[in-house]
C-alpha cells in the first residue's frame, strides 16, 4: 500500500472514524482528523506524532472553519489524497415527534457538512488530478426501516450527491464511493450518536417494535469496524473502486431484496410510466 498518502477524516473521535484513524496511523499513513474537540480526539486516538497525526477542532456547520482545516492540512502535509466524510449521527422516532430544529440540525451535519467539506477540498484534488472521496451513507438511505424517516432521508441525499459528484469529477482523476453499511459495532445506537425520541402517540406499532429491536442490538451488531477500516484502505489503492459499497451481510440482503422488488414494480407499471410522454 502507498502509505505516503494523506487522509482527511471527519468525525474521528468515536465510532468508525476513530477506528479508521487508528488503523491508518498503525499502517504508517499521515492523517488529519477532525472533531469538535481536538484534545478529546487526541486522547481517543492515543498517538502523539505531529509528523503523521494532525488533530483538528472543526465546527462542520461553519464553512470558514472547514476551509481553514483543509488549508491547515495542506500546510502540514503538502497534499490531501483521501477524504472520508464520516461525521454524522442518527435520528429515530416518528416524524410527528421530531421538531423542526432537530430535523434541520441532522440535515446540516449529515448532508450540508458533507457537501461543504467536498466543496472545500475539490480545488486541491482537482489541481493534483487525483484523489478519492468516501462519503459515509447508510443502507437506511436505500432501504429504510420504520421510525428512521429523517435519518434515511439524509443518507439518501448523501448517496444521490455522491452519484452525481462522481460524474462531475471523473475527468480530474477523482474517485468517489458512498459507503452504505448496516449495523456495525461502533456505538451508533448510544446517546452520543443517536437522537432517540420515544413516541407517546397511539399506534405507530411498526415504529415502536422496530425501535425496540434496534436499541436491543447495541453492542451486538455483526459489523466489524476494524474490518471496515481495512476495506477503506484497500479501496484507496484500487484503480476502479465501486461507486456504491454496501457493507455487512444485512446491508447486502436488504439492498438485494429491494432491487428485486423495484425491478418487478418498474416492469409492472412500465406502460403507465412510458404512457406519460407526448404521443
Amino acid at each position: 500500500m502507498n502509505t505516503s498518502k494523506v487522509w482527511y477524516v471527519t468525525g474521528a473521535s468515536q465510532g468508525l472514524g476513530l477506528t479508521l484513524v487508528k488503523k491508518l496511523l498503525t499502517n504508517g499513513y499521515r492523517v488529519a482528523a477532525t472533531s469538535r474537540d481536538a484534545h478529546t480526539l487526541s486522547q481517543a486516538v492515543g498517538v502523539i506524532d505531529t509528523g503523521r497525526f494532525f488533530p483538528l477542532a472543526v465546527d462542520l456547520n461553519n464553512q470558514d472553519c472547514i476551509d481553514d482545516s483543509i488549508q491547515q492540512t495542506l500546510a502540514a502535509f503538502g497534499r490531501i489524497d483521501v477524504v472520508v466524510n464520516n461525521a454524522g449521527y442518527g435520528m429515530a422516532g416518528t416524524l410527528e415527534d421530531a421538531t423542526e430544529q432537530a430535523i434541520r440540525n441532522i440535515i446540516n451535519v449529515n448532508v450540508v457538512a458533507t457537501i461543504n467539506v467536498v466543496k472545500s477540498v475539490l480545488p486541491i484534488l482537482r489541481s493534483q488530478r487525483s484523489g478519492y472521496i468516501f462519503n459515509i451513507g447508510s443502507v437506511a438511505g436505500f432501504v429504510g426501516a420504520p421510525g428512521w424517516s429523517v435519518y434515511s432521508a439524509t443518507k439518501a441525499a448523501v448517496a444521490a450527491f455522491s452519484e452525481v459528484l462522481a460524474l462531475d469529477v471523473k475527468e480530474f482523476g477523482i474517485k468517489v464511493t458512498v459507503v452504505e453499511p448496516s449495523g456495525f459495532r461502533t456505538g451508533f445506537l448510544t446517546k452520543n450518536s443517536l437522537e432517540f425520541t420515544p413516541t407517546k402517540i397511539d399506534g405507530y406499532e411498526a415504529v415502536k417494535k422496530t425501535q425496540e429491536r434496534y436499541l436491543a442490538m447495541n453492542g451486538q451488531q455483526p459489523g466489524d469496524p476494524e474490518r471496515a477500516a481495512e476495506i477503506f484502505m484497500e479501496l484507496a489503492e484500487s484503480p476502479e473502486p465501486p461507486l456504491h459499497l454496501f457493507l455487512g451481510k444485512d446491508a447486502y440482503n436488504r439492498a438485494s431484496e429491494k432491487l428485486v422488488a423495484m425491478t418487478a414494480e418498474l416492469a409492472q407499471w412500465k406502460s403507465t410510466t412510458i404512457g406519460a410522454d407526448f404521443k
